[in-house]
Formats: structure tokens, C-alpha cells, sequence
């Protein structure tokens, strides 16, 4: 036994030694810091330059340039960490890395980026100051470009990357109703930085390949006009899509629903491409006759304060439907238009199919005084019917703005160009068509069926299983498969508040 525990126990200094011979191995020696760069730049100053050295002004310097960081803790931490240790200058200045960064920097605008957010062109005149004798004359002078080169170096890195993987503006800081879960960078994501081996290489790797957003920026620099639209307006709406395009909010799903607000459009996707495609309604927005543009907002257009009944941008799962629903009709909408019109005609509610209730029981309606009653006195139901305004059929998801797809009696208002038009539901142009694709053939869709197409419809619930993945998107601009140019009108303003939110970042 006590054998046993003597070979343990040797067994473990070992690896606890090997380990420690790996993470010094693993560790940079800068010992040789100055004879590189001396080898690299022929001045002599550069001879003089010690890691101590370094690290005491790159301290004071991280001080002093701390508040002009967008990301100040992040970076802090890794120098604090690391005993300042300049890896982009010492790993990749001298082998064209970071002038290579600088070229991608500079070339921002590709996609519809400001390059002066990334500061390529302060960048290029650091990384000269290097070969250029008559910049650096003191040691003082370089330890002070090689820690603000390192700095600078680090935080556009960073936020070159966060800026393509994930986009510049987080949507939900900006819109009031958006529920699609979304990915943001964060400090772990940052910190990988400092391990890239070849800078071009990840530049090239981080460059967004979906067809979409490669079609946006070939439209963006070919400076295309869409129809009715300047050359300056349409290169606004491809700016705006493009980051949208970059955030981290895509569905990944083999199959989904997915319904584009402004193009009042629902499409079934399935591996990647549309298997239905249906005209929708979508709820009010406060721009419903584009009478504001990305040409000529106001400040007053600058932030999101979405009409009542605009439909949020979310994402869930389509868990069941309701055939032959019961309307739970909301108060706001009993209070506006049904108490209203009850009060112009004593046969609204019984032609409309409305059952009236106050503290949960029913209520004959010919008993109450429309004209007095107030806001709240009564509950209101719809039963199932031909004049139903959820019409046949509804798909169910769970979300916070109490939202649903569902049919319509009003199959007249699919034939408008502009369809924001509902209570912030979307209104489906061909509702058993979805039913059809998602339950697919068989008894749950028989029933479905010969429910929606009874005399005497009762309500039923039908579960689907598995639950089908839904999103409610806003995107206003996007190439067709032809290589087309489509753009959408901005019926919410959302485009409006998002290039606003772009032009602020510096």
C-alpha cells in the first residue's frame, strides 16, 4: 500500500512538472525584445528596449489612452495579465499582418461600415513611424508608439471583428419591440483576438459569406438605384439590411416559418430554400404611406415609437393550432370599434357573433346602454363562424405580445400593395395551405380540414408535433435568385432608426 502511494505520488510531480516546463514553453520569451526590433527597423534605438522597460510606459500609456478604447476592460485585463506583453507588434508588425489589417480597415465602407471607426489610417502612419529613424529618436519615444500601437492594434481588431460577426448596433437597444434572440459579443469572444496567428487569414475567415449579404455588397458598390429611388437613398437601404444581415439572429433550423413585415410575405423554408409562400397582413405602422424616407427624416423619426398595433420582430415555435377559434376580443379593441359600433346598431353584436359577458357570466346586450358603458365594464367573445375575425383557423406560439397567424374573413384585403393593416396579428392569404405543409397529410390534417369546413364549427385544438420554428423579421432590402435589387417601403421606420443609430458610431 504505502508502495503504491510512493509511485502516486512521484507519478504526480512529474506531470505537475511536465505541466509546468508546457506552459513555459507555451509562454513568449521577450528577452531578445529589442534586438528584434532593431533587426527589423536598422534604428538603433530599438536596441535599448526591455520588456521592464515596456511594460512600465505601456502601464501610464494604457492610462492615459484607457477612456478612448470601446473596449477599455477587456483590453486592460489581457495586458494586466499578460505584463503588457506587445504581441501585435512584436507577432505580426514585421510580417505585413497589421498592414494588411489596416487595408481591410480602410476598406470598411465595403460593407457599408465607417472606416473611421476602425482608425486604418492612424494605424499606417504608426506602423511607418517604426522605419522611420527621425520619428523614434529616444527610448522613451519607443516604448510610447509601441504601446500605442499595441492599444490601437487590439481595440480595432476587436471591434473590426465584433462589427462583422455581430454587427455594429445592437437591435435591441434600439427598436421597443423586438423579442429575436439575438448573440453579442462579449469579453470571451474579444480575448480570442490576441491568439490569432495570421491576421489576414481570420479577416478573410470573418467576412460574411452568406449569397444575401455578398448580393448587398456587390448592389452597395455597383451604387444601383431601385425604382423610384436615388442612387444616394437606395445605397441607405442597402447599409441598413447589411447590418441587419450581420447580426447574429439567423434561423438555423432544417425548417421554418419566417414572415417579412415589409414585404407583407410568409414562406415555409426547408433546407435553405421556400417550399410555400403566401401574401399577409401585418399590424399598423406609423409610416404606412412611406411618407417619411432615409432622405428626409427628422430627429423626430430617430427612435422607435412603434404604433400600438405594429407586429413585433420575434421568434418562437408554432406549438398547435386553434380550428374554429373563439376571439377573446382584446379591451382595446372593445373599447375603440366594438362598444362603438354596438352603440350605432343594436344588431352589430348578434350579425358579428358576439357574446357579451360581465364578471365572467353572459349577458344579454339588448339590457345595456351603450352609450353610457365604459371602458372595462364588459368582456367580449366572437364565436366561430363565417364572420369570425380570425376566420377559420390560428397557429399558436408562445411570445410575449400575445401574437398569432390566422385566417381572415376579409380575404379582399390581399389584394392591397400596402397590407399593415391589422391589430399586430398577421392575417395568413392561404391559412390551410400552411396547415397542410406543417401537420402534413394524415389524420391530424383530415380533421383540420373537416373541422374548417363544417356548418356547425366547434373549437379544437390540435397539437403539432415536432413544434415548428417561427420568425417575424423586418428587412427592407435584399437581392432576388435573379441578381435583383428588391426594396421594401420602411412601413415601421425601422430603417430610419437603425442607419440613425449607424451614422452616431464612431
Amino acid at each position: 500500500m504505502l508502495t503504491n502511494t510512493k509511485k502516486l505520488f512521484k507519478l504526480t510531480i512529474i506531470l505537475c512538472l511536465a505541466f509546468t516546463v508546457i506552459l513555459q514553453s507555451c509562454k513568449k520569451s521577450r528577452s531578445d525584445m529589442g534586438k528584434t526590433l532593431y533587426l527589423k527597423t536598422k534604428n538603433k534605438v530599438f536596441k535599448d528596449v526591455t520588456p521592464d522597460g515596456l511594460a512600465e510606459v505601456f502601464q501610464k500609456v494604457l492610462a492615459e489612452e484607457k477612456s478612448k478604447l470601446t473596449y477599455p476592460q477587456t483590453i486592460s485585463a489581457y495586458y494586466e495579465a499578460n505584463n503588457y506583453d506587445p504581441v501585435f507588434v512584436m507577432d505580426h508588425i514585421f510580417n505585413k499582418d497589421l498592414k494588411s489589417a489596416v487595408i481591410y480597415y480602410q476598406k470598411a465602407g465595403e460593407h457599408g461600415l465607417d472606416p473611421e471607426m476602425f482608425k486604418g489610417d492612424e494605424m499606417a502612419a504608426l506602423i511607418n513611424k517604426f522605419y522611420n529613424a527621425k520619428e523614434i529618436k529616444t527610448l522613451d519615444q519607443a516604448y510610447h508608439a509601441i504601446a500605442q500601437l499595441e492599444l490601437l492594434s487590439a481595440n480595432s481588431l476587436i471591434r473590426y471583428s465584433n462589427a462583422l460577426q455581430y454587427g455594429v448596433v445592437s437591435p435591441k437597444s434600439i427598436y421597443a419591440r423586438y423579442f429575436i434572440t439575438t448573440q453579442r459579443p462579449d469579453s470571451t469572444s474579444a480575448q480570442k483576438i490576441f491568439q490569432i496567428a495570421d491576421i489576414k487569414q481570420y479577416l478573410d475567415s470573418i467576412q460574411p459569406k452568406s449569397p444575401s449579404y455578398i448580393g448587398l455588397q456587390k448592389a452597395l458598390a455597383a451604387g444601383v438605384a431601385a425604382p423610384g429611388m436615388s442612387a444616394e437613398e437606395t445605397r441607405r437601404v442597402i447599409i441598413t439590411n447589411l447590418e441587419r444581415l450581420r447580426w447574429k439572429n439567423k434561423p438555423l433550423d432544417k425548417k421554418y416559418v419566417v414572415v417579412n413585415i415589409p414585404d407583407y410575405q410568409l414562406d415555409v423554408m426547408q433546407d435553405g430554400k421556400s417550399v410555400l409562400n403566401m401574401k399577409v397582413c401585418v399590424g399598423q405602422g406609423r409610416n404606412p404611406n412611406n411618407a417619411v424616407t432615409l432622405m428626409n427624416y427628422a430627429d423626430s423619426n430617430t427612435i422607435d415609437h412603434p404604433n400600438p398595433h405594429s407586429t413585433p420582430q420575434l421568434n418562437s415555435q408554432i406549438h398547435s393550432v386553434d380550428v374554429n377559434p373563439v376571439w377573446n376580443i382584446p379591451e382595446s379593441i372593445a373599447t375603440k370599434e366594438i362598444m362603438v359600433e354596438a352603440a350605432k346598431d343594436k344588431y352589430y353584436l348578434e350579425n358579428k357573433g358576439i357574446n357579451v359577458y360581465k364578471n365572467g357570466k353572459l349577458v344579454d346586450p339588448d339590457d345595456i346602454d351603450w352609450a353610457t358603458a365604459s371602458k372595462g365594464d364588459y368582456d367580449f367573445k366572437q364565436q366561430p363562424g363565417d364572420n369570425n375575425s380570425l376566420g377559420k383557423i390560428k397557429f399558436l406560439f408562445n411570445n410575449q405580445s400575445s401574437v398569432y397567424l390566422h385566417d381572415t374573413p376579409a380575404k379582399e384585403a390581399f389584394n392591397r400593395t400596402m397590407r399593415a393593416i391589422s391589430h399586430g396579428c398577421v392575417r395568413l392569404g392561404d391559412p390551410q395551405g400552411l396547415a397542410l405543409n406543417l401537420f402534413g397529410e394524415g389524420k391530424k390534417y383530415d380533421l383540420i380540414a373537416a373541422d374548417m369546413a363544417a356548418d356547425k364549427p366547434d373549437p379544437t385544438t390540435i397539437n403539432l408535433t415536432p413544434k415548428v420554428p417561427i420568425y417575424i423579421t423586418y428587412v427592407t432590402g435584399w437581392v432576388d435568385t435573379t441578381g435583383n435589387l428588391q426594396v421594401r417601403p420602411d412601413i415601421y421606420e425601422l430603417d430610419v432608426v437603425l442607419y440613425n443609430a449607424l451614422a452616431k458610431v464612431k
